[in-house]
């Protein structure tokens, strides 16, 4: 025990000692979610990341704790060197992430596993010995109930200001910044609040340093905007003109002369130069096969080109569109070159806009439409992966009008075979009685694929297409209908995706693997 004799003094330590376990349990879930985060931005695969980071914290926790009863005197001090280190390391992990993904992306997992490992080593040193400071002023089983039940609530607050406040405000790059500022704040209460600890000399080291640590990561949050457009840009080969993290995505749009592009989560999503390839595509096929397309459903497409495009087929169309990200919906509508390009199709008095996830909109509501087109990411996590399972293509059946058909993009029949025919395996496997898969050649994307299903047989009506389409025809569709030998179905039993076994999301990443 430090056996602390003077009474008052004593009292005046509590609280700082109580203040500081519930900073460090805020701060520690906070650093692990923020590894996970990025970890899943730039390697996909969520499930994958965030068991990687949670497994290998675990251990380390481990670790430190067991390597804390080493500690034998000195506590405060001890404790002050492990704080300033924490918070230096925790405070530069995401960007050195960041860097290091930019420059060597081939070594990206060891450096993440060597952060959570050093991190979580020096978590684990944290709630021991804030105990044995805290053994003078309780007894033993108040002492442990006041240091987890503290511990317990910082990790509480952390989880709810991770998604609701520090995502969406700061995102992911800020945000260990200032979680490495705030972990700071336990290594000076601690140096104020056992001062005579430290020597005189070595007192004033400890604040220089500490004062060091933090203005560093002062100047990283500072010049952060810089920082971050700087890596953003060595990653995009034209120039960044928006870029924004979102509560569920980042955001870049990019600009070369006559072309911008949007980019969510780094995965491209058009080229102005040849979206219309896709959009048609995706758009008329399908409208010219129904008997009514007068009540259209959307999910996802919150740029506006879907929309832009169905809006060509009539004055009685009402459209209404599903997109999660309110920040898209408004980059389409508020950006000047996005807002020209879909000719402010989200503003049309046509056209209803709902923030929502496709899957929560279809269980909740009771509308029927005449189609639903599915224009979603491709399935490189478990969230979007379940937006390609038996049960979302049977829950879009049921929202369907009794003739009604259901068209979705089912990502690269070239780069990703074997996915986009397990997504027409899902389909066949689905209430969905009759199918056409199709493909397009979009030059910024290369080939692509669709496929459209329905409960009866889909007759085209190619002059039901509106006039001046730029690439749509009767030809160019037959055409599309066709699938070389190089990207037909393949010769293989396939298993059907759904929400119990996304096999989906193990094809797409593994094709994403073998054409990096």
């Amino acid at each position: 025990m430090l056996g602390f004799p003077e009474t008052a003094r004593n009292n005046e330590r509590k609280f700082p000692l109580v203040i500081s376990i519930f900073i460090a349990g805020l701060c520690s879930i906070i650093y692990e979610l923020l590894i996970g985060t990025v970890s899943s931005y730039f390697l996909g695969n969520s499930v994958t990341q965030f068991s990687l980071t949670i497994g290998v914290y675990m251990a380390a926790l481990g670790v430190g704790a067991w390597l804390s009863r080493f500690v034998k005197a000195a506590l405060p001090v001890f404790f002050v060197k492990l704080e300033i280190l924490l918070g230096f390391l925790g405070g530069i992990s995401v960007p050195c992430l960041f860097f290091c993904y930019s420059v060597a992306p081939q070594i990206y997992v060891f450096v993440m596993v060597l952060f959570t490992f050093s991190i979580g080593v020096l978590i684990g040193y944290e709630i021991p010995l804030l105990t044995r400071l805290l053994e003078s002023f309780y007894d033993l089983k108040v002492n442990i109930s006041k240091v987890l039940s503290m511990d317990y609530l910082g990790a509480l607050i952390a989880t709810l200001l991770f998604p609701f406040v520090l995502l969406p405000l700061m995102g992911p790059f800020r945000s260990s910044l200032v979680v490495g500022l705030i972990n700071m704040l336990i290594g000076f209460l601690i140096l104020r609040s056992f001062y005579e600890h430290f020597e005189g000399s070595a007192r004033r080291r400890y604040v220089w340093i500490s004062s060091g640590v933090v203005g560093l990561l002062s100047c990283g949050l500072l010049f952060s905007q810089t920082l971050i457009h700087t890596w953003s840009q060595s990653l995009y080969d034209d120039y960044i003109i928006f870029e924004k993290q979102t509560a569920y995505q980042r955001v870049v749009l990019t600009r070369r002369e006559g072309d911008f592009r949007l980019f969510l989560d780094g995965n491209l999503q058009f080229s102005s130069k040849d979206e219309y390839r896709y959009h048609e595509a995706l758009a008329f096929p399908v409208a010219s096969a129904a008997a009514r397309a007068q009540k259209l459903l959307v999910l996802g497409g919150g740029d506006g080109l879907l929309v832009k495009q169905l809006l060509r087929l009539g004055e009685h169309v009402e459209i209404t569109l599903i997109d999660l990200d309110p920040a898209v919906t408004r980059l389409a509508r508020e950006n000047p070159l996005l807002s020209e390009l879909n000719e402010k199709a989200l503003d049309s008095n046509q056209v209803r806009v709902i923030h929502d996830d496709a899957f929560h909109f279809l269980s909740e509501t009771k509308d029927t439409w005449d189609i639903i087109y599915a224009d979603l990411p491709d399935p490189n996590n478990l969230e979007l992966t379940r937006l390609y399972s038996r049960e979302f293509f049977n829950l879009v059946h049921s929202r369907l009008n009794w003739n009604g058909y259901f068209v979705t993009q089912a990502t690269s029949p070239y780069y990703a075979n074997t996915t986009y025919w397990q997504i027409v395996q899902t389909l066949e496997d689905s209430r969905f009685s009759h199918l056409i898969p199709y493909h397009v050649n979009v030059p910024s994307f290369g080939e692509w694929g669709f496929v459209i299903a329905g409960n009866q047989t889909i007759h085209h009506d190619a002059q039901r297409f509106p006039e001046k389409l730029r690439f749509m025809n009767a030809s160019t569709w037959q055409r599309m209908q066709l699938f070389p030998p190089d990207i037909a179905r393949p010769d293989i039993e396939m298993e059907p995706n759904t929400l119990d076994r996304p096999v989906l999301l193990g094809s797409y990443l593994k094709s994403v693997k073998d054409w990096r």
